[in-house]
């Protein structure tokens, strides 16, 4: 995920790396995929709602919509609640990326450099704030692996 490595690096306590551009890349595709799920619940509740009552209303049709119709209710909010949490880790990452970048200007700052004057942030990045990290005045690095 985003980059996050706690594998060994050739130093005895390893090290973890938060990129918040991959943190916002993470982010986005949750929303996507959120959404997606969203609108594939709302066809499901369209589709069964078509349907009607299939099974009619004798004996044994009635004792199927007994079992069947709350099952369903249940069903279809559950559903629709795992497409808002989705949607909502993609809210989040990008809390997270915004919280470390801030972080990394403030450690920065903490140690006499000057911070990364402030972007008017990334381009369709929710919450960014458009500083680059704890090194401030160094040109920017293009990652080179965007792999997840």
């Amino acid at each position: 995920m985003a980059g996050g490595n706690t594998g060994k690096s050739g130093r005895a306590g390893g090290e973890f790396a938060l990129r918040p551009w991959e943190l916002h890349g993470e982010g986005r595709e949750f929303e996507r995929i959120g959404g997606e799920l969203t609108k594939a619940v709302a066809a499901l509740e369209q589709g069964l709602a078509a349907l009607g009552a299939p099974w009619g209303t004798d004996r044994p049709g009635s004792g199927f919509a007994a079992v069947y119709g709350p099952a369903r209710g249940e069903l279809v909010g559950g559903l629709r609640g795992v497409a808002g949490r989705v949607t909502g880790v993609g809210a989040g990452l990008h809390t997270m990326a915004a919280r470390t970048a801030d972080a990394d200007s403030s450690a920065a700052s903490g140690f006499g450099a000057t911070a990364v004057p402030e972007a008017a942030g990334a381009p369709g990045v929710p919450g960014s704030a458009g500083v680059p990290g704890a090194t401030p005045g160094a040109a920017p690095v293009v990652p080179q692996d965007m792999s997840v």
